[in-house]
């Protein structure tokens, strides 16, 4: 079983798009070799070809050979290309494109902790250009991949958090992420911005700062899924099939400079998360709290209101956290 090509299937039938939107388009993509873009690259590799599409996507890069050697179903594509630069540094127009995603910075804690000032040139200087290369290139909608993060701290006494919230970011991820909204709010480009929230899928890294990646590298190396707070705060997830539905529709039915909330919408707390992990493995693997408890303090949130794109634009969830979480786990076994 093929999960990815599985999801991609799945991707092209139920996003409610028109996917003939991309017939003969050419597509630019910054990020294009982090978690986002590798779901985006593979699904448009899929849908292209399942059309006859005949649409290109060129890939923004500063070491592309070193990806295609990590990931060689991406090399020697008819409909994939590479562009070596940093996003900073693009200026040689490779002809025109009709669409572009910008998913660059992406989520690094070595980089929030030791280089923040990197992140945030990254997304001050590489939106700036990428504003200007859009213009220059004659681009007719832009998608910024942005985050919850910019929203700062949730209100603990708020389930879910809308696009009208007015928060302040508190890391330097958010803070680097508001920065290229407001340039690309304040463009002459059509743009639309999805703050996106936790997911799950293949291709998700486990052994960073993802609570539910940590506890699936746990599971899959059958040792007991530690948990570094007392358990009790609240997120949600999304799986990125799901995901990648809604970025996609959202790049090509999204309203110029409209935000959309994107992720799981109900709440679980890391303890009961963790269970979950746990509860798809058959070894009974033990659950340990770390953190110490705290029942004084409301546990904090990081859940999503994402009733607006689901109005708006038709979106819905067609995967449950449980199947999201038991795919992910078969395609990290079936990697071993």
């Amino acid at each position: 079983m093929d999960i990815i090509r599985e999801d991609c299937i799945f991707i092209l039938k139920e996003a409610p798009v028109c996917w003939e939107c991309l017939r003969d388009s050419r597509i630019l993509i910054t990020g294009g070799t982090g978690y986002y873009g590798k779901w985006f690259l593979k699904s448009f590799l899929y849908i292209n070809e399942a059309l006859s599409l005949n649409a290109h996507i060129s890939v923004i890069s500063r070491s592309p050979e070193l990806f295609k050697k990590k990931y060689p179903e991406f090399a020697e594509q008819n409909s994939i290309s590479f562009i070596q630069s940093d996003v900073r540094n693009l200026d040689t127009p490779y002809g025109r494109f009709d669409y572009l995603i910008h998913a660059a910075t992406d989520v690094a804690t070595n980089q929030e902790k030791d280089a923040p000032d990197e992140m945030l040139a990254v997304a001050r200087y590489g939106t700036e250009r990428i504003l200007k290369y859009a213009k220059q290139v004659g681009v007719k909608k832009l998608l910024l991949t942005s985050s919850g993060a910019v929203y700062g701290i949730q209100p603990p006494d708020l389930d879910n958090m809308p696009e009208t919230y007015q928060g302040m970011p508190t890391t330097i991820y958010g803070k680097a992420k508001k920065i290229s909204e407001n340039l690309c709010l304040e463009s002459d480009i059509n743009c639309t911005i999805a703050r996106c929230y936790a997911s799950v899928g293949p291709w998700l890294k486990l052994d960073i700062q993802y609570a539910v990646g940590n506890f699936i590298l746990n599971l899959l190396n059958d040792e007991p899924i530690k948990i570094k707070s007392d358990g009790r705060p609240l997120r949600s997830y999304i799986y990125i099939a799901d995901l990648m539905i809604w970025l996609w529709t959202i790049l090509l039915n999204g309203d110029n400079k409209q935000i959309y909330n994107v992720g799981g919408n109900k709440a679980i707390s890391i303890k009961t998360l963790a269970n979950l992990v746990a509860s798809v493995s058959n070894k009974n693997l033990t659950v340990l709290v770390q953190g110490q408890d705290n029942i004084n303090l409301l546990p904090p949130r990081y859940v999503p209101d994402t009733s607006k794109a689901m109005a708006r634009l038709g979106l819905k969830y067609n995967y449950t956290l449980n199947t999201g979480i038991q795919r992910t786990i078969e395609w990290h076994r079936q990697r071993i």
